[in-house]
């Protein structure tokens, strides 16, 4: 291959890089830009958010409710003018004439009134709170766990980043010795010491040679982009490492053991008692509830002025003895939640277990594979030592 051709390989390789921007990043950068800008992440302090309010929702068992209002009317009704007058408290014994009595003139009436409503025992509405307070603590424990698998997964996508220029800088090497592999060849046949088949076979090894090159490039490609979208970034920059990829000395038998309190567990026991709870709250559904209320009112014959007062206060036990079927498919339904729940949460733990059987596995033949290739070094170097001594 002449000059020419290979500068023209060079360009063809090089041009998409030169027309993208480079950019050299090290995995802590890479870190604080993900907890900084992902998605994910704040998916899932949103999601957190909106349970917490729902939580917060039920502070209306303790804290009372208030409401004020201002009504005017005219009237010429009746017992409206008559009640309106009364409470005006400006009734005279003229108003008991039975002609003003039966139609009266038209009468006007402003009221302002203040509200409050107290619960004070409302046993489906404390179930209801334990529940939400469940729930709120299985979507922090969901966000904990979202947050410890994207940190495992920019690890992960950082390491491919290294392993892929490496293995690009590795092809490229081996580019260049079946180039001059090639120069030798090509030499050889033209004096005639080596067949046409010989030389096409060295031909075939450069073209898979630049295929894997191509192909490393491709891979760095990916792994650029998989960061891009990691950190919210716009696709199309390369990115280079700016650690070095060591490999961990070899430090004997690991032991695994299976954590029962990691956070994705945790948050599914919460989310399986949250349910339970919400099972108790519509079977207290069927008990009475009382609640205590009162409010104070003024009333005149003019907006906003206060000629007459009073007030009502009490107390109410209600009790929705039927409301046909409602109530009973409605606690079959969380009733049949709750089981589900329980067994996803079972399934769940059964399966992590599995995978951590075959973490450990993957483990065992990853230090297989390691042994062998630090033998099979040993062995080329001795290999190279003794042909480099002949």
């Amino acid at each position: 291959m002449n000059q020419n051709s290979i500068l023209g390989f060079l360009l063809l390789f090089i041009s998409p890089l030169l027309r993208a921007q480079v950019v050299t990043i090290s995995h802590d950068v890479l870190w604080n830009k993900v907890l900084e800008n992902n998605t994910d992440l704040k998916i899932s302090e949103a999601a957190f958010r909106e349970a917490q309010g729902q939580y917060r929702q039920t502070n209306s068992l303790f804290i009372p409710s208030i409401t004020a209002s201002h009504t005017g009317i005219s009237t010429t009704n009746p017992l409206m003018a008559f009640g309106s007058k009364l409470n005006q408290a400006i009734l005279t014994p003229a108003d008991f004439n039975p002609d003003l009595l039966n139609d009266p003139e038209a009468t006007s009436n402003y009221a302002t009134k203040i509200e409050v409503n107290q619960p004070l025992i409302n046993l489906d509405g404390m179930y209801q709170r334990r529940a939400a307070k469940f729930k709120m603590q299985a979507v922090a424990f969901q966000q904990e766990r979202s947050k410890e698998y994207l940190q495992l997964e920019t690890r992960k996508a950082y390491m491919q980043l290294q392993l892929a220029h490496k293995a690009a800088a590795v092809v490229r090497k081996a580019l260049k010795a079946v180039r001059e592999n090639q120069k030798i060849a090509e030499r050889n046949a033209a004096l005639g010491y080596l067949q046409k088949s010989d030389l096409l076979a060295i031909n075939v090894r450069l073209l898979e040679v630049k295929n894997q090159l191509q192909s490393a490039k491709s891979q760095i490609l990916n792994a650029s982009n998989y960061l891009s979208f990691l950190m919210q970034e716009t696709p199309g920059i390369i990115y280079v490492p700016g650690d070095s990829l060591v490999a961990a000395p070899y430090a004997g038998e690991l032991e695994f053991r299976f954590n029962d309190t990691r956070s994705d567990f945790q948050a599914m026991a919460d989310a399986t008692a949250a349910y339970k709870n919400m099972v108790t709250a519509d079977k207290m559904a069927f008990l009475p509830r009382l609640n205590a209320f009162g409010s104070y009112e003024l009333y005149d014959d003019k907006a906003f002025n206060f000629g007459a007062s009073g007030y009502t206060v009490g107390a109410q036990l209600s009790w929705n003895i039927l409301e046909g079927s409602k109530r009973f498919g409605k606690t079959q339904s969380s009733k049949a939640q709750y089981d589900q729940a329980v067994l996803e949460n079972e399934n769940y733990v059964a399966k992590s277990q599995m995978e951590l059987e075959r973490a450990k596995r993957s483990y065992t033949d990853a230090v297989g594979k390691i042994q062998a290739g630090a033998l099979a070094l040993e062995q080329s170097r001795e290999a190279l030592r003794i042909r480099i001594n002949r």
